[in-house]
């Protein structure tokens, strides 16, 4: 008789935004007459600019002609979006990274958790806690993470970095060995981000200790400080240790039409062998490509009018975070976040742990937001609001939670 894969039957409930949709659907069905404005999923608003749209267009029509139609995508992903990709986002901040390094996928989702196919189940993963659930999930999926701690809502195997107020909700380094080094900046869920400086002590620990680091880089487009870098491979030695994932998502719009990129240095080798080659053979094996008409799509976000177009989009929902922090914080809500991402992370009221302030918010204001626990351990006690609303309903929700 065949077998399923027991390591799925180990995780916990429903994925945690499956979990919020369930007790907002029941919520809305209860009270029809209710108007509930999310800012709990990380889901855009804001319609694709034109230059992409225009793009769209101009590889649909390329589809019905026989001269210019495209069926299957290289492997990696056609060069005209990878060039692109290579020029404005690595070589204009003094990065060299190589065309056959980059490769093309349908988002960072799917890429953050397929990367645990090249490596090894017996790996020992870190990530900062709270993290972006998809990390953990996924390798439990893959056996890497030992059982589950109901006491402590952790994973045996699991090497947790807190962070937390008092380390300005950024991790330090581990006191165990990590083999994989998950690490997400600008943070989700807590919107921090750490400096180069900071980040060069993680590459060098990672080349000492002989681990690797998979850095989410999804909410790079919304840095605004100087000193915050915005690829991992600004820093000295991270071409050796590090493997980078990049999005559509969030920068220009792409939740609904995929698209993303994982950069994977030929420098990268663990006993002779080199990563490149296997996510390489791992990538034509198990995927077949973003559609061309979305690659031309891609493209366009790099074009003059797309930059000036999306950098208006990723200002659009800044200025809603930064009404969501300052309505807060009139409201004497303990707040960070919101300036280099689009997360605004904040202190539960009145001692509620999340889950109780998220009923309690969604009961009296209507507003759904995500619980922090939902995050890992260190992130009880604390609820996370997404700046991707429309600013009308983000002013609406603020105003509610201001009155309650």
């Amino acid at each position: 008789m065949y077998k399923i894969n027991e390591n799925y039957l180990k995780l916990q409930g429903s994925y945690l935004f499956s979990n919020i949709a369930k007790k907002v659907a029941a919520f809305k069905s209860e009270n029809p007459d209710k108007e509930v404005i999310s800012l709990g999923i990380g889901d855009v608003t804001q319609p694709l600019c034109p230059a992409v749209i225009e793009a769209m267009h101009k590889a649909v029509d390329e589809m019905a002609n026989a001269e210019t139609f495209h069926g299957y995508a290289p492997d990696l992903g056609y060069e005209f979006l990878r060039s692109a990709i290579r020029k404005n986002d690595y070589l204009a901040r003094g990065v060299d990274i190589a065309l056959d390094e980059i490769f093309i996928s349908d988002g960072a989702k799917s890429d953050s958790g397929n990367i645990g196919d090249i490596f090894s189940k017996d790996n020992r993963i870190a990530v900062c806690d709270p993290v972006y659930p998809v990390y953990v999930d996924t390798n439990v999926m893959a056996g890497r993470t030992g059982e589950f701690v109901k006491a402590t809502e952790s994973w045996s195997n699991v090497i947790y970095m807190p962070c937390t107020k008092e380390t300005n909700f950024a991790p330090e380094l581990p006191k165990e060995t990590p083999d994989i080094i998950y690490l997400c900046f600008p943070n989700n869920p807590t919107g921090s981000t750490i400096t180069k400086d900071e980040l060069q002590k993680w590459v060098d620990y990672a080349n000492q200790v002989g681990a690797v680091i998979i850095y989410d880089a999804a909410y790079e487009a919304y840095i605004s400080e100087d000193n915050v870098p915005h690829t991992i491979y600004e820093c000295e030695g991270a071409k050796t240790c590090a493997i980078e994932l990049r999005s559509f998502s969030k920068n220009a719009g792409f939740t609904g039409t995929r698209l993303g990129f994982t950069v994977i240095p030929k420098e990268l080798e663990s006993n002779g062998t080199k990563l490149n080659a296997l996510w390489a053979r791992r990538h034509g094996t198990k995927f077949n490509g973003a559609p061309y008409i979305i690659q031309r799509a891609g493209e366009a976000v790099y074009t003059e009018a797309g930059k000036v177009q999306t950098k208006e989009q990723v200002a659009y929902y800044m200025n809603n975070a930064k009404t969501i922090i300052e309505g807060l914080k009139s409201a004497g809500y303990s707040v960070s976040g919101g300036v280099n991402a689009p997360y605004v992370w904040l202190e539960t009221p009145n001692g509620m742990s999340s889950w109780e302030f998220f009923d309690y918010l969604l009961a009296n204001a209507n507003i759904v937001g995500t619980p922090g626990s939902g995050f890992g351990p260190s992130g009880e006690g604390y609820f996370r609001l997404t700046a991707f609303g429309t600013y009308e309903n983000t002013l609406k929700a603020i105003e509610r939670i201001k009155n309650l």
